[in-house]
């Protein structure tokens, strides 16, 4: 407690609501330190619903984030996101192992199916309007701008996940074009060992692979960003290499699959890089 005060100049617990939100002071929102320490602190307990509404607000503050900051925000609405995905895959497996046992069971699972939809479609649709008004348009820097570009195609990605028909289309094109757009970016501006850099071609290969259905592309890309990372990983420090190959091993993981993939003769490897994406 004595160490909340000292560094926030006030106990957190002054601070909240009764619902444990971020209570309003004189009009105001909490400060923004006070926010990223809730947001940090509802990540130890595995809170993401309240840090997503922590780094929302600091989203939306004055100013850009720092690289902390934009973490915190991509980590608090990876797992909020990730979880509701996690649960459409398991419902509409649901649904096609028990459509032989009739319309009333059917109109069950579709009705929960539909429920987790909106759900996945209202938060990411809340963290694409945060990126493209908050965020993109005052990005200091390259690198700050190719990480808002990426998350942005993911977050179209995985609406593309549940869509169909026109809606499909319509999101794995803004999702391909925020990539692609990123890509341009992070290749003239970062280097290939550059961890956002990585993780763009990372995530940028699984949509090929999962969204377009091109194994091929996808494989292309990967090897690619794997090949030209791997020529100058003998100039880093300790640190730099540590997290470039962290993200390295993940592209050789999914070239490995995905090339088993378009190789039906070869052993079985696993199935997909799908859990191997996010960074």
């Amino acid at each position: 407690a004595q160490r909340c005060a000292l560094f926030f100049g006030a106990p957190v617990w002054q601070t909240r609501g009764a619902d444990g939100a971020p209570a309003q002071r004189g009009g105001l929102a909490m400060a923004r330190d006070e926010n990223v320490f809730m947001a940090r602190m509802a990540e130890q307990a595995e809170r993401y619903e309240d840090m997503v509404q922590y780094m929302k607000r600091v989203a939306k503050m004055a100013g850009d984030l720092v690289p902390d900051e934009r973490n915190l925000l991509s980590v608090s609405y990876k797992n909020a996101v990730g979880a509701r995905r996690q649960a459409w895959r398991a419902v509409n497996t649901l649904e096609q192992r028990e459509a032989a046992k009739g319309p009333a069971i059917l109109g069950l699972i579709r009705g929960y199916k539909s429920k987790v939809e909106l759900e996945l479609n209202s938060r990411c649709t809340e963290i694409l309007q945060i990126l493209q008004i908050d965020l993109i348009p005052k990005a200091p820097n390259a690198e700050s701008k190719v990480f808002y570009l990426k998350m942005k195609g993911d977050y179209h990605r995985y609406l593309a996940e549940f869509a169909s028909a026109e809606t499909h289309s319509k999101c794995s094109s803004e999702a391909h074009d925020c990539y692609k757009q990123a890509s341009e970016l992070a290749i003239s501006k970062l280097e290939p060992t550059h961890p956002t850099r990585l993780g763009l071609a990372l995530n940028f290969s699984v949509f090929y692979y999962e969204v377009f259905s091109s194994p091929e592309k996808a494989c292309l890309l990967a090897k690619a960003a794997f090949d030209d990372a791997m020529n100058v990983m003998d100039a880093l420090d300790e640190d730099q290499y540590k997290d470039s190959a962290q993200i390295m091993q993940l592209l050789r993981d999914n070239l490995t699959l995905w090339t088993a993939d378009m190789h039906p003769e070869a052993p079985a490897q696993g199935e997909g890089g799908m859990n191997m994406e996010e960074m």
